[in-house]
């Protein structure tokens, strides 16, 4: 290439001094060097103003972990693309380059871009903490922020590859002749494609009508557990034993489930006793009471008794009580439960259920029994 009217008199006649091939090395050598050390220097000035905050999130902090490895790509490629036409290169060759260039400038620069969708991200996440006792807007939030990140970085990356073909003039060609057939193709790829365009769309009202939401909990398929992870197909279930469930974004606009958190995390939960017909029903009540104000793990809404049912040989005792979680609250019911057994096994272990035969008159039996021999 020609450097004559890029380069001052005195750095010209340097360069002509020197072969082409240690010139051309010198400059993407140059190049990247600069990039990492002004890389270094700005990491190395916010890491140090990170440090100084008290609290665990910094925006500065932020920026230092989701930037960058995308930065220490950017700016040695934006140097050397600036740095280039200083080159002393036959144009045969240089042109490949320079559309390499310019490719993998493209690329860092996309890079850059979905890693700053994570700095407001982490910074949507740190504004609404999932850690209160009443998380429903955070959750709401939430569920709607991952899903636009998921549309941003998918359009970020569309772009990227087509501002990449558009730049070669014989791509440009082949899209003007696809264009021609695009009415054709779109139907064929509709019907193709049916299933995961509905996935799609399920997710897009999913996001917004918010059936589901992040940390949900969810009784689907017999399972419960809590909603993990949303994606654009499909949605991850974090079952209570470790598990996870996936299932088919679609599964939740098309079939019935249970969403234990809606409009809040507050739930009843009950405990069933099942006693014999002597049990002192208000011995229980009593000690029902003791022990659930003594336990943490009720929010002090709801603490009920009641006899629900009576059968051939047995009670039906329900204890109706109220928690903040669903967690809290399953933890409450076998508080209660094991409790009580305990409780009427010490002082009223007559009451428990059991079979019994009773015979009201023994006289009158003996009439109907033959004696037997050597009786």
């Amino acid at each position: 290439m020609d450097i004559e009217n890029r380069l001052p008199p005195d750095l010209l006649e340097f360069s002509q001094r020197i072969p082409s091939f240690a010139w051309n090395l010198i400059i993407i050598v140059s190049a990247i060097l600069i990039g990492l050390i002004t890389k270094f220097i700005i990491t190395r000035l916010f890491r140090i103003y990170a440090e100084r905050k008290d609290t665990d999130y910094s925006i500065l902090r932020s920026i230092i972990v989701n930037l960058g490895p995308a930065v220490a790509y950017f700016i040695p490629l934006f140097l050397l693309n600036l740095f280039s036409p200083l080159m002393r290169m036959n144009k045969l060759y240089y042109q490949p380059l320079d559309k390499t260039i310019e490719i993998l400038l493209t690329i860092s620069f996309a890079g850059l871009l979905v890693r700053s969708v994570r700095i407001l991200e982490d910074y949507i996440y740190h504004t609404y903490d999932l850690n209160k006792v009443d998380n429903l807007k955070e959750r709401k939030v939430r569920t709607q922020i991952q899903f636009i990140r998921k549309i941003i970085v998918v359009t970020i990356i569309f772009l990227t590859v087509a501002i990449i073909l558009l730049s070669f003039e014989s791509m440009r060609k082949i899209g003007t002749g696809l264009l021609t057939g695009v009415g054709i193709g779109g139907i064929i790829v509709g019907f193709a494609a049916q299933n995961s365009l509905g996935n799609l769309l399920a997710g897009f009202q999913i996001a917004f009508t918010q059936p589901i939401r992040i940390d949900d909990v969810l009784v689907v398929e017999e399972e419960w557990g809590r909603v993990e992870e949303i994606t654009l197909t499909y949605v991850v279930l974090k079952i209570w034993d470790e598990r996870r469930l996936i299932l088919p974004i679609n599964y939740f606009i098309q079939k019935p489930f249970q969403n234990w958190t809606r409009t809040s995390a507050d739930i009843l939960g009950t405990v069933f006793l099942y006693m014999d017909h002597t049990v002192p029903v208000d011995a229980i009540r009593e000690e029902f009471e003791r022990l659930i104000v003594k336990s943490t793990l009720w929010d002090k809404r709801v603490k009920v008794v009641q006899v629900t049912d009576v059968r051939e040989h047995t009670i039906e005792i329900r204890m109706l009580m109220s928690s903040s979680t669903s967690s809290n609250a399953f933890d409450l019911r076998c508080y209660i439960r094991e409790n009580l057994i305990t409780f009427i096994q010490k002082n009223f272990p007559g009451s428990l259920p059991r079979s019994r035969n009773e015979i009201s008159n023994l006289g009158e039996l003996e009439k109907y029994v033959q004696p037997t021999a050597g009786a």
